[in-house]
């Protein structure tokens, strides 16, 4: 079966037994040298020098601890979405009280940090901008670092959905000066969704000093205090864990350059062999096309609910439909963390023989 959907994504054979193994104390001291390596692997994937909570979670979970531990009911805040995952950010922030303020992109474009700046400018009173860097559900990338340029100049939080882009695509938290950075373990990771990461900077954790809204199984500084201890709060993961672990030392070993080298590739190579297809891509502006997942339009004529289907039976490759308002219009076809050119290959055969069956007329 070749799972090209946006996450959870394929695991490598290695990462998936690694998971198999007997559970082992999660207050003992090989849990904490695991931890101990799990932490720096991350640090290095984040490109950060902060901590980082680690929770049994997905990464929806990571979104509600930015917003719990920085923010206070009735505090004002900047959304910015381009997709479904953005509205989810703004949606959790309004269900703990949080005066969001949104500032909407049409779906198929990339956020403009000058309409960023614009909306900072004419409202002191917003303490922090949530937006989501690389969007699954439209297949865009936002240019995240001049965003943070922006928001930095005005003084704001910077709170980051990174779940589909970390350990993918380039984020440097410390360079780009990004307050909580926020991803899951089943996408650039290789391994199976249940755990959830924050990267926390200075800010951030100065911001949950004041910061009024109740939490307790989120809480980053708990998570800190057990992580000095060489534990998490609360039971973790534990073969997840040992899956992350193998995961990271194979992406240590390629260095991130190399995995984002990859990503890049195997990215050009899709969006190009769905546009000899005929087809055309979502994004409004390829340079904004995400090197994770690629979005394509359903061409006219076609039932994607069919499309979809004769893939999966026919030729056992499964790709991602619409969300939102986009359903029944796109389909995404994922390829990040483990994939091959082998892959690749095989999804745009799959496509060249299944569209002609549904009444589309592939290019010679």
């Amino acid at each position: 079966m070749n799972l090209r959907i946006p996450g959870p994504t394929p695991c490598p054979e290695d990462v998936l037994q690694a998971g198999a193994q007997q559970m082992i104390d999660h207050r003992g001291p090989e849990f904490k040298d695991m931890i101990g390596r799990i932490h720096s692997g991350l640090q290095t994937a984040f490109q950060t020098k902060n901590q980082i909570a680690i929770l049994t979670a997905s990464g929806t979970g990571a979104m509600e601890g930015a917003i719990i531990n920085t923010l206070s009911p009735g505090d004002r805040v900047l959304s910015i979405s381009i997709g479904v995952f953005g509205d989810r950010f703004s949606q959790i922030a309004e269900a703990y009280g949080v005066d969001v303020v949104k500032l909407p992109t049409e779906y198929g474009d990339a956020a403009d940090p000058e309409e960023i700046g614009k909306a900072l400018k004419a409202d002191a009173t917003i303490k922090a901008v949530l937006i989501t860097h690389n969007e699954t559900s439209t297949g865009i990338t936002n240019d995240l670092a001049a965003i943070a340029k922006v928001v930095r100049e005005y003084d704001r939080l910077t709170l980051v959905d990174a779940i589909s882009s970390v350990g993918c695509i380039p984020v440097e938290m410390d360079a780009w000066d990004l307050d909580v950075v926020v991803t899951g373990s089943q996408k650039g990771f290789m391994v199976p969704p249940g755990l959830a990461f924050a990267a926390v900077g200075p800010r951030a954790i100065e911001a949950a000093k004041t910061a009024t809204i109740p939490r307790f199984y989120f809480e980053f500084s708990r998570a800190f205090s057990y992580y000095d201890q060489g534990q998490t709060p609360w039971t973790p993961a534990v073969s997840v864990m040992f899956s992350l672990d193998l995961a990271l030392k194979k992406m240590m070993a390629d260095g991130m350059g190399a995995v984002y080298e990859k990503h890049a590739r195997i990215a050009n190579d899709v969006r190009n062999g769905v546009k000899k297809l005929g087809l055309e891509l979502f994004p409004n502006n390829e340079k904004y096309a995400s090197d994770t997942v690629t979005a394509v339009k359903v061409p006219e004529g076609v039932e994607l609910s069919a499309l979809r289907g004769k893939l999966r039976s026919d030729r056992e490759v499964i790709v991602a439909g619409g969300q939102g308002s986009l359903s029944g219009k796109i389909f995404r076809v994922g390829h990040m963390g483990h994939i091959t050119d082998d892959d690749v290959d095989d999804v745009m055969a799959s496509l060249r023989s299944v569209l002609p069956e549904l009444g589309y007329t592939v290019p010679a």
